[in-house]
């Protein structure tokens, strides 16, 4: 089983980067959070000898074998829970976070508010309720996302609502769900607590008004 592989980023897709390790080239499915956190996009980064290293996941099927990467090995358990949901995939699960942080998915799960993953990270009522049902019991073995106070759940739900009143506004302003999702997404880290005005404000820089 191949778990962690470090090498050198010699190729990028839309979908996968191939890294190259000690002169063979994996090929790695990763999400696009996982391609700028590692450094994908810069040619500088492409063409440098500097090291990548990703937390793998092995998928055997009778026709291929799938790598799909992740920059921390909390990132990989969490994706390792959702292909234990029955009917997500490997290829599902990196779908859903591609369009759903780790982080808000979380969130929802320990609130119990499915939600706020259908209004910002853009899943079927369905799916969304699927996942925050199936893994509401089992985030209390996933110590790394640490542990959910009182406190805590309500500065959750302030988050959530707060990001999908922006996701509204947004709307509201002619955009689709979509462009209003990936606006969200692009926000600085440093916006997580801020107001709603501040960051439809920001959204809106974001998407050249």
């Amino acid at each position: 089983m191949i778990s962690r592989l470090t090498g050198t980023i010699v190729h990028t897709d839309l979908k996968y980067v191939v890294l190259d390790v000690g002169g063979v080239g994996y090929k790695v499915f990763v999400t696009a959070d996982t391609s700028s956190r590692i450094g994908i996009g810069s040619a500088a980064v492409e063409k440098s000898d500097k090291n990548v290293t990703v937390w793998t996941y092995l998928a055997v099927r009778d026709d291929a074998m799938d790598l799909y990467g992740f920059p921390t090995l909390s990132e990989l358990n969490f994706f390792e829970l959702l292909i234990g949901i029955s009917g997500i995939g490997p290829k599902t699960a990196l779908g859903i976070l591609n369009v759903a942080s780790v982080g808000a998915i979380d969130n929802a799960i320990r609130s119990g508010d499915a939600s706020h993953l259908v209004k910002v990270g853009g899943l079927s009522k369905k799916m969304a309720e699927k996942i925050v049902l199936e893994l509401r019991d089992k985030m209390d073995d996933m110590p790394e996302f640490g542990e959910t106070t009182g406190a805590a759940t309500g500065q959750t739900k302030e988050i959530q609502r707060s990001d999908s009143d922006t996701i509204e506004a947004l709307k509201s302003l002619g955009y689709t769900p979509a462009e209003a999702r990936d606006a969200l997404k692009q926000l600085d880290k440093s916006l997580k607590n801020a107001s709603t005005g501040e960051k439809v404000k920001a959204a809106l820089k974001i998407l050249g008004m």
